[in-house]
Order: structure tokens, then sequence, then C-alpha cells
């Protein structure tokens, strides 16, 4: 059928499968909320809302950037630029994704029903950004880092700092693997106008600031296992965090950015799962001992 052909076409276009990137961080904050394991349908409508609105966020970011993508040799091959998807089934998938985001926040909270049209104004403002400010990167960041700040919210009903801690450090991890990611577009952006730390700082000193971010977020990790009084499970998955993001930096040089894709997409999908088990071990072991 076309319209499943062009939905399927949809999820292929906005990377569906990176959902793994927020979403172990949004399951941690819920455990951490819930001091064990949430209810199954509070879980349910966690991960129906942060799919769907990183799904919209993702799609509009697609249609906001379709005539820049056009003319950038990475990106125009993309559906929309090739005329495999309409721009009319795109806003219609944004629309829809982002109506079910609204929908899971009213399934969980007032108070996450009331967040919900500020947090799908900042997901879809991300889209804008690079047009202004070489700190994209970390705007980017924070879209991710409200999942487990959102998850707290659909388990307590209530907004407290202790979560912010995760919010911090996955700002930092997005913001400095993005970074990263932008070193492939220095000379397309360069050429357009657009603004991004590699190209205003150059490829060596934004690599630096990358990895920066991602010691700073290895310090809030430890810090969070802390202030939860996390357990031998937690620490040896931040261990392992500080290996794989070492590793992905180590792919990575100045002047050979030929393994970014195997810095961006594999590396960083075990970072957040793996942490994931390692808190989950704790708190549904650890904590209930």
């Amino acid at each position: 059928m076309p319209i499943l052909h062009d939905l399927k076409t949809t999820l292929e276009m906005i990377k569906f499968e990176h959902s793994v990137f927020a979403l172990p961080f949004a399951l941690i904050g819920a455990l951490l909320a819930a001091e064990g394991m949430p209810s199954g349908r509070i879980l349910m409508w966690i991960i129906v809302a942060m799919v769907a609105a990183r799904s919209a966020a993702m799609a509009f970011n697609r249609i906001a950037d379709r005539s820049l993508d056009a003319m950038n040799p990475r990106t125009r091959m993309r559906p929309l630029q090739i005329g495999k998807l309409s721009l009319r089934f795109a806003w219609v998938f944004t629309v829809l994704a982002g109506a079910l985001f609204v929908l899971a926040a009213s399934q969980l909270n007032r108070l996450a029903l009331i967040l919900a049209p500020f947090v799908l104004a900042i997901l879809l403002g991300y889209s804008w950004t690079k047009r202004f400010t070489d700190w994209s990167h970390i705007v980017l960041g924070f879209c991710l880092g409200m999942a487990p700040v959102g998850a707290w919210i659909a388990v307590r009903g209530t907004l407290n700092w202790q979560p912010f801690i995760l919010c911090a450090a996955v700002t930092l991890w997005t913001g400095g693997f993005d970074i990263i990611y932008a070193c492939q577009d220095i000379g397309f952006d360069r050429e357009v106008g657009l603004h991004s730390l590699p190209k205003s700082l150059g490829i060596r000193a934004a690599l630096f600031v990358s990895a920066l971010f991602h010691l700073i977020m290895v310090g809030l990790l430890i810090f969070l296992a802390g202030v939860f009084h996390l357990g031998v499970m937690t620490m040896a998955g931040i261990v392992v965090v500080a290996v794989l993001l070492t590793y992905e930096h180590s792919l990575v040089r100045p002047h050979d950015l030929s393994r970014v894709n195997a810095a961006f997409f594999n590396v960083n999908g075990f970072i957040g799962i793996l942490f994931l088990l390692a808190v989950g071990a704790d708190v549904l072991w650890w904590l209930k001992r």
C-alpha cells in the first residue's frame, strides 16, 4: 500500500532506530524516580511519548532543512530531496507524531500535559538554531537531555532537581558526539553560512571541546551515582561508558574523518543501553536489599 511505503520511507528518513540514543536515559529517569520498576502503564506511555516526540522533531528537521539538504552532497539523496516522499506526507507525519506525544503526556499526569507544548517548541525550534548560533550542538543535546526529566515527571508528577544531573550528562554527551558528526559538514557550513563549532573553532579545537564535554559527562554520572546511592554495577557501567567514549574519540582525527559514522552510530548506540542495564541492576536489586 502506498501509505505504508511512505511510512516506511519516513521512518528510514528520520532514522527511527536512533531512538535508542535517548530512550535508555528516559528509562533510567523512570527507574530512579520510582526507586524500582514503574508500572507497566506508565512505562508504556513514557516510551510512546519519547518515540513520538523524537519522530516529530526529526521529521520537522527534515522539512525545515529540505532546501539545505538538497545542496549538501552528503544529504542530497534523502527522500524529500529526490521526490521519494512528498512534503505533504512529511507534514502529516510530523503533526500526528506531535499529537501522539501530547496524548501520551495527557495519559501520564497534569504536569506532563502542561509542559508538553513547551517541550515540543524546544524540539522543533532546534531545527533553526544552526542558522544563528555555533552552539546548536548543546540545544540538540538538551532535546535529548529532557528525556530523563520527562520520565521523572511521568512517574512522580513533580519537577525535582535530581534528574537534571542526568539531563546535563545527556546534554553534554549528545552535544559532544554531534560536534564530531558536524565535522563532516564544515566545508558546506562555510559555503552557505551555517553555524557550528567545527566551522567556528576548526576541527582540532572542536574535537577537544567534544572530548571535554564527554569528560564532564562522566563526572556527572559519578555525581548521579552518589546522589542516588547507586552501587557497584552503576560504577562499572560508568567505567564502560568512559572506555567507549575514549574509543569513540580514538576513531576520529582532525585530518581523518573517515570513521565518523562508526564513532557516531555504533559506539553511542551502545552507551545508553549498557548504562541502562547497569543502573537497572542497581535500582532493582541493590536498592531493594
